[in-house]
């Protein structure tokens, strides 16, 4: 499990859609990295990232019956883990939302198959939550179960902007407050252990210059 995520955050990197510098966080905090799943964007890597939530989500031993993707990031997401975890012998349906909803042919807000079961939600990361709180919303309203969140990220820092009142990440406060468990390909503690790794070896990689400022905001704002 620990070589998956390893191999997760050495594929971000590749792909570009885990990047180093300085970009400002929903929460306004300046962070040293960011990732962003819409770069996601070709048949190779989207099929590559599939798997990573594919086999990480039967790795989980959660049960499930159905995946269910929150509008926008969520529908590709949710719809290529599904062929991921068909090809791995594991069929199952999947829906999605519409930000809107459609007053002719189906209508409704919801696509694809009948939400059932046990749901697992599928989204990228987790910043404020919106998304997933929606989602368990609309998987409840039509009677099915929300049995767990898969992401790509975890970024195990404090939500808010308060710090000296806030103590648990947004990951742990959506776990809590919907008693499921929330899972992640990798996490800002394996993002570390990559960059830190590449300062080791000394081998070619730039990535280890980037440990010092990862470790500082892990320090200030972690979990």
């Amino acid at each position: 499990m620990k070589n998956l995520r390893q191999e997760f955050i050495a594929f971000s990197v590749e792909a570009g859609v885990l990047s180093f510098g300085e970009f400002i966080t929903k929460a306004g905090r300046t962070s040293p990295y960011f990732f962003n799943a819409g770069l996601f964007n070709e048949g190779a890597n989207l099929g590559r990232l599939a798997q990573f939530y594919a086999q990480t989500l039967l790795d989980s031993g959660v049960e499930f019956d159905m995946l269910f993707g929150p509008a926008y990031k969520g529908i590709t997401l949710a719809s290529a883990t599904a062929v991921a975890l068909a090809g791995m012998g594991r069929n199952v349906p999947f829906a999605y939302n519409r930000k809107e909803a459609k007053d002719h042919g189906e209508g409704g807000t919801i696509v694809g198959a009948k939400l059932a079961g046990k749901v697992v939600i599928i989204d990228d990361v987790i910043s404020a939550g919106t998304s997933v709180r929606e989602s368990v919303d609309l998987i409840r309203a039509a009677g099915a179960t929300p049995g767990a969140v898969l992401i790509a990220l975890d970024r195990m820092e404090r939500s808010g902007k308060d710090d000296a009142l806030t103590v648990n990440s947004a990951v742990q406060e959506l776990s809590a407050q919907y008693q499921m468990p929330v899972i992640c390909i990798a996490s800002l503690a394996d993002l570390f252990d990559y960059l830190s790794a590449s300062k080791a070896e000394e081998s070619g990689s730039k990535m280890g210059q980037y440990t010092a400022a990862v470790s500082a905001y892990r320090a200030k704002y972690g979990v």
